[in-house]
């Protein structure tokens, strides 16, 4: 039978690949091959810094809040919101040095003064903006050095560098098992857990995150810290988790 050309095409007919394009995209919309390389690679470098000069770590963790903060910065000057990034970097790199070598009263201590620095550095820039621009400011301070600082007090005792093997594997397999266990067992969506904020969250994947993650952190604390016993896309993970991790590797080791 002949088809009127002139009508619009089938919509349960696939549409063809755009020119140029072989590869069939992932369901989760990420590049495995190239998370898995990147991954590979920022890991290899945390052991190579961990496994030799333990300090040599903060320049790991000091580059990464460095990028991270530039990332941040731009995502929110597309809003017309100016981070003020030097006092924020500055302030960053006190409350890091300071939590490894002082302690953590010094560390709050160069938290406090970062974040009047803050409030004045914006001052010249005018009333235009300015409390946007300031809460942005102290929240990227927060949200970057503040949370990284937590990794440097892990790192600080003489056990440091098995202590932050143990929070980053832990991070990692969280993450590996939310994301195998949401792609096989939570196919379509079966259970989302937040479909208007994030819609590709499942429970399935929740709990494959919880199960790697536990099994994780028994091997890792009974085959790396023997004598003791008990038991965060990849650098927001790793923040979130360094205060949780921290307050229990302080809890449980002694």
């Amino acid at each position: 039978m002949d088809t009127d050309p002139t009508a619009p095409p089938d919509a349960t007919q696939a549409s063809p690949p755009e020119p140029g394009t072989t590869e069939k995209p992932s369901r989760t919309g990420r590049n495995l091959p190239v998370a898995i390389g990147v991954g590979a690679g920022l890991g290899s470098l945390v052991f190579l810094t961990l496994l030799t000069v333990k300090a040599t770590f903060l320049l790991y963790v000091g580059a990464a809040i460095a990028i991270g903060l530039t990332e941040l910065t731009q995502a929110f000057a597309r809003r017309d919101i100016n981070i003020p990034a030097i006092p924020v970097a500055a302030g960053g790199a006190a409350i890091l040095t300071s939590t490894y070598w002082l302690g953590a009263r010094p560390a709050l201590a160069a938290l406090a003064l970062t974040v009047v620095v803050i409030f004045a550095w914006r001052l010249p820039g005018g009333p235009s903006g300015y409390v946007k621009d300031v809460t942005a400011g102290v929240f990227a301070l927060l949200y970057l050095p503040f949370l990284a600082s937590f990794v440097a007090a892990m790192l600080a005792p003489a056990d440091g560098p098995r202590r932050v093997l143990t929070f980053v594997i832990v991070t990692v397999c969280s993450d590996i098992g939310g994301y195998f266990a949401g792609i096989t067992l939570g196919r379509g969506g079966r259970h989302p857990m937040a479909p208007v904020i994030s819609p590709k969250k499942t429970w399935e994947g929740f709990a494959g995150s919880a199960a790697a993650c536990l099994v994780a952190g028994v091997l890792c604390v009974t085959l790396m810290l023997p004598g003791h016993g008990g038991v965060l896309d990849r650098l927001d993970s790793l923040l979130i988790c360094a205060p949780v991790v921290w307050l229990l590797l302080a809890a449980f080791l002694h």
